[in-house]
């Protein structure tokens, strides 16, 4: 008989055996930014979260460094008159993020910037790229794409990430960046599996980027396929990215284990969305769980599928109260 009983006897002995940790350098923080001053404005179906306005997002990006927490991912969030089919506000060299890479480069320089290359916060309707025919054109997209990677890399964005999942669109981006002697500076992480997901909802709120007519189904992963995201991981390891990504993580945690090891010299990161946030958060505040404990829990295997870093609206609690 093997007593693995014996690892559990207690705390201590469980402490020592452990062999899957959680520190502040493995989280990513995302943050809303939106344009005025002094706006701290709480997400109502995201408790704690917040759209922050420039000078408050500097502030708040001191107070998470100072935590350990070195990483953040910037999203853009425009009003609705600003936003055209061509989600111009994107690509522009004075835009909302690259105004925000700016401020926080000079602010804050240790940190590393990331950014959210996509368009469908900058479309009026909602979707990832320019429309033919009521879907995405995938090539039609693709130079917009670069073009907003590259304003960000411009301003001092240490990674670009795009994720509106058009096929090309690190090799564009790569190109784009290589083409303006931006490459070295500027890494690409790449949302390489993300999926058409249910538990997206919440952010669709935080950025006001819900379409305004159908689905993303078209371009974003079908969830029961089984090896289409290692495809996706390769095909975007083949067209240079730095780093990968899984999207949702807990739901699938599988793709986050094969893809580490089926690619195990390229950084994984794995993105615990909104949705997955959201429902801890409620659970816990009607008494359900241990809001503590389920969080420690969630993290944790996310480490323990393989992820190197994982982009968590919880990192700032989590090293605020819990680390």
């Amino acid at each position: 008989m093997i007593r693995y009983r014996d690892y559990r006897k207690d705390q201590a002995t469980r402490d020592k055996y452990a062999d899957v940790e959680l520190r502040a350098s493995d989280f990513i923080y995302p943050y809303f930014v939106v344009e005025g001053t002094g706006v701290k404005s709480e997400i109502s179906s995201m408790p704690g979260i917040y759209r922050f306005s420039i000078d408050m997002l500097v502030e708040d990006v001191k107070e998470v460094y100072k935590l350990g927490v070195d990483k953040v991912l910037l999203f853009g969030v425009i009003n609705d008159d600003l936003k055209d089919e061509r989600g111009t506000q994107a690509y522009s060299e004075d835009a909302l993020v690259c105004r925000a890479v700016k401020a926080l480069k000079k602010a804050v320089p240790q940190v590393l910037v990331f950014t959210d290359v996509c368009l469908c916060e900058y479309t009026n309707h909602g979707h990832c790229g320019l429309l033919k025919d009521n879907d995405v054109d995938n090539d039609a997209t693709l130079p917009l794409l670069a073009e907003m990677a590259y304003v960000h890399a411009k301003a001092g964005a240490d990674f670009v990430a795009p994720s509106a999942m058009m096929d090309g669109q690190i090799e564009a981006l790569d190109k784009k960046l290589r083409e303006t002697g931006l490459r070295d500076k500027c890494k690409i992480m790449a949302y390489s599996a993300k999926y058409a997901s249910a538990y997206y909802g919440p952010f669709r709120d935080a950025a006001d980027s819900a379409p305004s007519f159908g689905d993303r189904r078209t371009y974003q992963m079908d969830y029961r396929t089984h090896d289409q995201g290692l495809g996706e991981i390769a095909a975007d390891i083949a067209e240079g990215a730095d780093w990968t990504m899984v999207k949702p993580a807990m739901p699938y945690l599988d793709i986050i284990a094969r893809g580490v090891e089926k690619f195990p010299d390229t950084p994984m990161v794995a993105y615990q969305v909104s949705g997955e946030y959201s429902m801890i958060k409620s659970a816990a505040k009607m008494g359900y769980l241990d809001e503590k404990r389920i969080v420690f829990e969630s993290l944790i295997a996310i480490k323990r599928a393989g992820a190197k870093y994982i982009i968590s609206y919880y990192a700032k609690e989590y090293m605020q109260k819990w680390a």
